[in-house]
Order: structure tokens, then sequence, then C-alpha cells
């Protein structure tokens, strides 16, 4: 239940969200959020610009971060959670997503996307050239 209270933190108009601005598909996922953000909820910090990382970069390079203004910082999918939550049509996925069972298998998801992500970014890099 502790762990659904923290992914519930986000409210929204507070949200900022660091993303590797130089990953293909974190830009794609990126562009599909913005769409999505019409009220502007959300700030997404595109990492690959100077001076865009408060903290150690290579932290934040590596997973997806999140965090509500005034709360903890989130990575990983609890950090989808939260950008999922401030999005008025993804609400309903947020809620259920943010169940411990859920969360954890979104995790789990997660770690396995990171370690194919240079294959998959490599892929996705060919298929734009």
């Amino acid at each position: 239940m502790a762990r659904r209270a923290a992914v519930a933190a986000g409210e929204p108009g507070r949200l900022t969200v660091w993303y590797d601005g130089d990953c293909p598909i974190c830009t794609a996922e990126i562009g599909l959020m913005r769409r999505l953000d019409r009220s502007r909820a959300i700030a997404f910090v595109d990492l690959s610009l100077p001076g865009a990382c408060p903290t150690d970069r290579a932290a934040r390079l590596a997973r997806l971060h999140a965090q509500p203004r005034g709360g903890a910082m989130l990575s990983g999918a609890a950090a989808f959670v939260a950008m999922w939550r401030v999005l008025p049509g993804l609400r309903a996925l947020a809620f259920v997503a943010s169940a411990p069972p859920v969360l954890w298998l979104l995790e789990r998801a997660y770690l396995a996307f990171l370690r194919a992500r240079p294959t998959l970014q490599a892929i996705a890099r060919r298929g734009a050239a």
C-alpha cells in the first residue's frame, strides 16, 4: 500500500519528467506523452541538452525519472505511472498500474526493456536513416 501512495503523489501540473533526448525510442514515447498532455501538466526535460540535468546525468539517463513538485524522485515503472496519472486519458491505467503486484510486473518489464534498449535503439536509428 505504501508503494501505491508514493506513485499517487503526482498532481496535475506538478510533474517534471527527465528523458534521454538522444534515444529515438524515448523521444518517440515522450512525443506521444506531449501530444496527450494538452493542459501542459508535465515539464519534459531533455537530458541531451547542456545544463538540463540537476544531478547525476548517467543515473538519469539510465532510467526514466519523474518528480512531482515537492515529492520524491521516482524512476522506472513508478515514473511512468506518475506521468500517466497526470494525463486525463491515462488516469485509469495509472490507477491499475499503481497496484503493487502490477507495478512490480511493470518494473520487471521495464528492466527487460532496458537490457534490450541498446539493440532497439540501433534498430530505430537504422530505420530512421
